[in-house]
């Protein structure tokens, strides 16, 4: 099941530019030309709805619904947070993110949980170079939008391959190397000797991307929050030049994004029946995945391989279908140590569940705590006994409108974050800062206090092993880490500030076996390219598999 066999022609084929297929003439065989397909009624828009499409909830790596992590863009957003600190991915092998969690020896080039990120990101950069490919140098007016949306796509996809497999970021080594570039332009020769870009190369063309599509979508007014307008492009590049550690425009370009938007409230964080899954709630989201009830991963296995499954757990515990937490006892948690660093006077200290419900005695007393959390006490009081922890368990992310009866066809059939304002505000704190420390500390405070009328600047600024980072730096980070917790940021600010990670301590939550302190990014967020690419693609070079440390680390005492 782990090796790979039936990919290795379809990594050849991932890296083939639609260009190419227009060399090939129509066969008898009811093959057609890619100059045919973009002629056919509605054809270009159609290209161009896919990209979001099949974004999310659908199974790209086997077609099948074997793999309950398989499900698209949001479940790699539960494997890049798994890696760190601040999930405990509970339930063992029952748990398929614990792969991530543990830093398995499978993360390597040869195994397919390896090739899951390569297989979804570079297939959907296939179907942006597919639309730009039919948009042309100069699309016209009927063609502008859909080639922005593909640009725009396209950068957010390298993007977040650069981070995920570059062993350092822009701001440590400019010259690390990331993956390959494939664009609409690229030859099948180009493809079988295309070395890995290095940092300063791929961010010059994700900017040269979001740069293009800044132009084609300066009029373009959206549909819905689950397609990108030039809002998004403008958060893209500010999250780029994050990285870049160029603080001017990431300051410059966070403020873009975020107008014509507010912060939610604490009332709507917290929010029982819209908490974080409905992108119009408030005006804070400002792009989405949402997750639909004909999804193939909502449709097959119960509803199993998807986003809901494994992070909204107020569902009865037994009855076929209803998750991973109550069904199976596997769950993703919050780690014990982050959850005590939040004040009893910040809102989004009420998305976790207390870990005193841990010591109570009666069941009529855990009732009456976890009804202080939900509406469905109860169910929650079996979805606790499931897990046997109460402590940490997450009720950030909600079931859609409060539903609490069909998971499947309702309930986890969400909206789920990719971009918020916060992320803008914050970013917008953090570049100020680097720039003149007052200026950052004031927008920081400013937006603590919508979640913390009582916070305090200077009480969040550990450092994890790295006492280079300013101790505003790190009390940014905190936020982060709070604010967007299972959003998909994690990893990518562990590497950013050259994190190392802590979970073991006294009074760890965290699973004996993985309880490890590392000083230092980790080598297991470092992913590696698959074998597939090197033995079709001759100059790329992968990163080394992840090796984890052999014993739980002596605790460290905060």
């Amino acid at each position: 099941m782990n090796k790979l066999s039936l990919y290795l022609a379809a990594g050849a084929l991932l890296t083939i530019p639609a260009s190419c297929i227009q060399e090939f003439a129509p066969q008898q065989n009811g093959y057609i030309t890619s100059d045919q397909a973009s002629a056919a009624p509605g054809a270009y828009d159609n290209f161009v709805s896919g990209i979001i499409d099949n974004n999310n909830g659908h199974f790209f790596f086997g077609a099948t619904d074997h793999f309950a992590n398989d499900f698209g863009y949001s479940s790699f957003i539960l494997e890049r947070d798994a890696m760190g600190n601040d999930i405990v991915t509970y339930g063992g092998s029952t748990n398929w993110f614990s792969t991530w969690y543990e830093a398995s020896y499978t993360l390597g080039p040869t195994y397919r949980n390896c090739q899951y990120p390569w297989t979804f990101y570079f297939s959907q950069i296939k179907a942006c170079n597919t639309v730009l490919n039919m948009a042309g140098d100069d699309p016209d007016d009927s063609r502008k939008t859909g080639a922005g949306i593909a640009y725009t796509m396209r950068a957010l996809y390298y993007l977040e391959l650069a981070q995920m497999f570059a062993p350092q970021t822009y701001g440590a080594d400019k010259n690390a190397v990331t993956v390959p570039i494939i664009t609409h332009k690229t030859t099948i020769e180009e493809a079988q000797n295309n070395p890995n870009a290095t940092n300063e190369v791929m961010y010059a063309f994700i900017l040269s991307d979001l740069d293009q599509a800044e132009t084609l979508l300066a009029d373009y007014n959206r549909p819905n929050k689950y397609t990108p307008d030039l809002s998004v492009v403008y958060g893209l590049k500010a999250r780029a030049y994050l990285v870049m550690c160029d603080w001017a425009n990431a300051e410059k370009y966070a403020k873009l994004a975020a107008e014509g938007y507010e912060v939610l409230t604490a009332d709507q964080y917290t929010d029982r029946n819209n908490g974080f899954n409905n992108a119009e709630w408030g005006n804070s989201w400002m792009f989405a995945i949402e997750v639909k009830p004909t999804d193939p991963c909502q449709t097959t296995n119960d509803g199993d391989n998807s986003w809901g499954t494994w992070m909204i757990c107020e569902f009865p515990v037994g009855d076929e279908g209803l998750g991973y937490y109550n069904a199976y006892g596997a769950c993703n948690i919050m780690d014990r140590h982050l959850y005590e660093t939040v004040p009893a006077t910040d809102c989004r200290k009420k998305c976790y569940l207390d870990f005193a419900i841990d010591e109570m005695e009666s069941k009529e007393e855990v009732l009456a705590a976890l009804a202080e959390y939900s509406d469905v006490p109860e169910y929650l009081f079996g979805t606790g006994l499931a897990q046997n922890q109460f402590g940490g368990l997450p009720l950030k992310f909600r079931s859609k409108g409060g539903n609490h009866s069909d998971p499947q066809y309702v309930g986890w059939c969400v909206d789920i974050p990719v971009m918020r304002v916060e992320e803008m505000k914050l970013i917008e704190a953090e570049a100020a800062g680097m720039q003149d420390e007052g200026r950052g500390k004031a927008l920081l405070e400013a937006f603590a206090k919508t979640r913390d009328p009582q916070y305090e600047y200077g009480k969040h600024n550990e450092a994890y092993y790295n006492s280079s980072t300013p101790a505003f730096q790190n009390e940014v980070w905190w936020q982060r880490r709070i604010e967007f917790w299972g959003e998909g940021l994690a990893t990518f600010d562990i590497k950013r500030l050259q994190k190392g990670i802590i979970r073991s301590y006294p009074g760890t939550n965290h699973i004996e076996g993985y309880r490890w302190n590392v000083q230092g990014v980790p080598n297991w967020m470092n992913l590696c390219i698959v074998q597939t690419e090197t033995n079709y693609n001759i100059a790329a070079k992968t990163n080394p598999a992840p090796v984890a440390p052999k014993e739980d680390s002596p605790e460290y005492v905060w």
